[in-house]
C-alpha cells in the first residue's frame, strides 16, 4: 500500500499525463461519443463492461493451454480478446481524461502495463499463426500476468480511490430520514436553483411553479459545485451544468443527461405543505 500511496503521489508523471489528456480530448469530440464511451446512456461506466471481453477471452485461453489438443480454441480466443481491447481502451482512455492528478497518475500506469499485456498477446497470436506454439503459450502467459498488475491498479483506482463510482450517492444517507424543512416556498426563485444545506449537506433546491424538486448539490463525478452550474432549458426539462467537467443533469429528478457522469444525481423527497418546503432520504 506504501508503493500505491508513492505512486498516487508520483508528480513526475503529471507532464506525461497532461499531454496524453490533451490528446485524447483532441481525438474525442463529438458530444454523442463521449456520452456513449462514458456509458451515460447506461447508467454506470462502460469500461468495466468491455473489458470482460478481452480478460474472459484470455484467461480462458490460458487455461485451455494447459489442456492437451486445444491450440486452435486457444488461438481463438486470444484473437477475439485482442480484438475487443480497443474499444475497453476507448472507454477507459476517456473515464481517465476526467479524472484528479492523483487517480490520472495511477491510471498512467494502469494503461501502460495493460498496453504491455496486449503487445504480449498480439506476439502471442503472431507466434501461434506461425506454428511456433510453445513460444505462443509462453507469450500468453506472460501476457496475463502483466495483465494481473493492470487490474489489481484498476481496482485500486476503483475501491481505494473511488474513481468512476457516483460520489453524491453517500451524501443521500447522511441527509434525515424525517422531513426536514429547508426553506419556504415563497423563498425559492421559480426557475432557478438555489443551495440550502441540511444536516451539513448541500442541497440543490429547484423551483418550478408550485413544484419543487432537490438534488445533492455535489456533483457525483467529481464533487463539482453544480450550485455554481449554468442552468439550461425551462421547465421540467431545465438543466443544470457541472462548472468543474461539464457533466449535465436535468433539474426535475437528477436524470444524467450528458456524461462524464455515467449516473443520475442522487435526488432527495421533496414535500411543500402550509409554503414550507421539507426534503427527506428516498
Amino acid at each position: 500500500m506504501r508503493m500505491m500511496t508513492r505512486l498516487e503521489e508520483a508528480r513526475s508523471l503529471d507532464p506525461v499525463s497532461d499531454k496524453l489528456q490533451a490528446a485524447v480530448y483532441a481525438a474525442v469530440k463529438p458530444q454523442f461519443l463521449r456520452d456513449l464511451l462514458h456509458g451515460t446512456w447506461l447508467g454506470h461506466p462502460l469500461h468495466p463492461v468491455l473489458v470482460q471481453v478481452p480478460v474472459g477471452s484470455f484467461i480462458s485461453a490460458a487455461i485451455l493451454d494447459l489442456l492437451p489438443g486445444k491450440r486452435r480454441s486457444s488461438t481463438v480466443l486470444i484473437a477475439a480478446g485482442t480484438a475487443a481491447v480497443t474499444p475497453a481502451v476507448a472507454a477507459g482512455l476517456l473515464d481517465w481524461s476526467q479524472m484528479t492528478k492523483d487517480r490520472r497518475r495511477v491510471g498512467l500506469v494502469h494503461a501502460a502495463a495493460n498496453t504491455v499485456a496486449v503487445g504480449l498477446y498480439t506476439a502471442s497470436l503472431v507466434a501461434r499463426l506461425r506454428g511456433r506454439n510453445s513460444r505462443g503459450k509462453a507469450l500468453g502467459f506472460a501476457g496475463l500476468s502483466v495483465a494481473g498488475l493492470g487490474a489489481y491498479l484498476g481496482g485500486h483506482l476503483s475501491y481505494a480511490q473511488s474513481a468512476g463510482v457516483n460520489q453524491a450517492a453517500p451524501e443521500v444517507v447522511r441527509v434525515p430520514e424525517e422531513w426536514t424543512e429547508v426553506c419556504s416556498l415563497a423563498d425559492l426563485p421559480d426557475g432557478r436553483p438555489v443551495v440550502r444545506t441540511v444536516a451539513d449537506v448541500r442541497i440543490l433546491v429547484y423551483r418550478r411553479g408550485a413544484e419543487v424538486s432537490a438534488l445533492i448539490e455535489r456533483c457525483g463525478h467529481e464533487t463539482g459545485p453544480l450550485g455554481e452550474g449554468e442552468v439550461s432549458g425551462e421547465g421540467a426539462d431545465a438543466c443544470v451544468t457541472c462548472p468543474w467537467h461539464g457533466s449535465v443533469f436535468r433539474l426535475s429528478d437528477g436524470a444524467v443527461v450528458h456524461g462524464p457522469a455515467a449516473s443520475d444525481q442522487p435526488s432527495l423527497r421533496v414535500r411543500v405543505s402550509e409554503g414550507k418546503v421539507s426534503v427527506a432520504q428516498p
